[in-house]
């Protein structure tokens, strides 16, 4: 599907949502938004980047793994970056014997270069295949401490009462 771009509208540059001239923010990013000819410009420099980026990586380039797991995973995984002009390895571990005893979990290395482009993409991926588009993760790094007189559930937001191992909102246990 092809944006097409209105030179007096706005538009995110992350979610490429369309606003109104007289708005200022991403709803949904809370990231300032571009006018439309930016937004443009912005598409045809990352366009240009991708098509200029080389899909071979030399012995000399610096690699990173950035994922380890099943095969199958990995190298949906590399399709998805090949997708996006990035390449990348499947590779497996060092000291994995290859007899199968080990496992047949493998690495996914990218460039050190890309890493960004990278991380961008499989964050993307990450919200579009878990529908967490729409999640409220404000709260995800709340911690259950059971010396505090209250908690703030993790899932859900909700503050509880310390002397429950459980959510009374959305049933989490942390026991």
């Amino acid at each position: 599907m092809k944006l097409r771009i209105e030179d007096e509208l706005k538009y995110c540059p992350r979610c490429q949502d369309e606003y109104r001239s007289e708005i200022e923010t991403c709803a949904t990013c809370e990231v300032q938004l571009l006018t439309g000819i930016a937004m443009r410009n912005l598409l045809v420099e990352k366009q240009q980047v991708r098509a200029n980026r080389s899909m071979e990586i030399a012995a000399d380039e610096e690699l990173v793994d950035i994922r380890k797991g099943p095969i199958l995973q990995m190298k949906d995984l590399q399709k998805i970056l090949a997708g996006q002009s990035l390449p990348s390895l499947v590779v497996q571990e060092d000291g994995n014997c290859g007899k199968g005893c080990c496992g047949t979990d493998v690495l996914l290395r990218v460039r050190m270069a890309d890493i960004q482009d990278v991380m961008a993409v499989l964050e993307e991926e990450h919200v579009r295949s878990t529908g967490l588009t729409d999640h409220d993760t404000s709260n995800a790094g709340a911690v259950f401490n059971t010396g505090a007189q209250q908690a703030t559930c993790p899932a859900c937001g909700f503050v509880f009462a310390t002397n429950t191992p459980t959510c009374p909102d959305c049933g989490l246990c942390f026991a």
